[in-house]
């Protein structure tokens, strides 16, 4: 166990070091100049003077060599700073911290119900023994994987506010105006996941050991729900720590559509202004949520099952 989390916690640093420097290559030495950019707001440069440009590459460091700088923003980075933010000079740090509590509220609530949705779904679908319902169980996480996250918002929003009243289509007030945007985040996931735990499901159940246990006299439910679910519970419950990155790159999309604040409205209006110093931070912190999901994830798959520690991770990663 101890060297099992040795290499995972190796490879949670490897993969933050890795967005962190994927992240300045691509948004420091890509064509152009990025002081004129963020002075212009991706505006007409001529309307900023040399003085200016000149001193704010002072001020984000831009005047040292590419290595200085990238060691100078690392070494800042490890103490959890990232600069400040070209749209209004407030941290970065503070800006995404700010925001960061009505993003996890959202996600939070997307991945718990995707995972009760996914496991409903795969659950039924190969515990009845109704071939018709169980193909049409089996075909909706095709249809939820296909379906645009943007689309199912907006249908939710035409239908469920505007049409039926039930529910409101835009805000962060309240519980009520969670519902439909945790709602369009979790479809996909949700598709996801029961896609991956039906598979398991059927694989599990083709084992010996279930022909066994009901030779024995164990019932069907305890087999199925029981055994079977144990055994089946990894592949999907990986995924579902994979798709922790997935739900906050659909925050974009789902906190504009319902416009909401949150991380995903930051990312957008950062990337819309070509705020640089805000988008390396979101991207850094997208890796570290991801990275903390798995390092959860990688806790609790040994206790499933103890042979994980010594062996590769669950077929699905692979």
């Amino acid at each position: 166990m101890p060297r099992y989390l040795v290499q995972r916690l190796l490879q949670a640093v490897f993969v933050l070091w890795a967005a962190f420097t994927t992240s300045f290559v691509v948004l420091y030495l890509l064509p152009g100049d990025p002081v004129s950019i963020m002075a212009s707001g991706g505006g007409d440069t001529n309307d900023v003077s040399p003085g200016q440009i000149a001193e704010l590459k002072r001020v984000y460091g831009f005047d040292k060599p590419l290595i200085e700088q990238y060691g100078d923003r690392l070494f800042h980075a490890l103490q959890g700073d990232f600069g400040i933010s070209v749209q209004n000079g407030d941290p970065v740090t503070r800006l995404i911290a700010d925001q960061l509590p009505a993003t996890l509220q959202l996600t939070s609530a997307a991945l718990l119900l995707a995972t009760a949705v996914g496991a409903g779904v795969a659950l039924a679908a190969t515990y009845t023994r109704r071939r018709w319902l169980r193909q049409a169980l089996l075909s909706l996480p095709a249809l939820g994987v296909s379906a645009p996250t943007f689309w199912v918002g907006l249908i939710l929003v035409q239908v469920v506010s505007f049409r039926w009243g039930l529910l409101p289509a835009i805000g962060n007030e309240g519980f009520q105006s969670l519902i439909l945007p945790a709602i369009t985040l979790a479809v996909p996931a949700s598709a996801v996941i029961a896609q991956v735990f039906a598979k398991s499901l059927r694989t599990a159940l083709a084992e010996p050991y279930v022909e066994t246990a009901l030779a024995k006299g164990a019932s069907r439910p305890r087999v199925h729900f029981g055994h079977a679910l144990r055994n089946a519970a990894a592949p999907p419950l990986t995924v579902a720590g994979m798709l922790v990155g997935n739900l906050l790159a659909g925050s974009v999309i789902v906190e504009t559509v319902f416009s909401r604040t949150g991380v995903g409205r930051v990312t957008a209006t950062a990337v819309t202004a070509q705020d640089i110093p805000v988008v390396q931070g979101l991207v850094v912190f997208g890796a570290l949520a991801f990275v903390l999901a798995n390092l959860a994830v990688d806790l609790i798959i040994p206790l499933l099952d103890p042979r994980i520690t010594g062996a590769a991770a669950p077929a699905v990663t692979r």
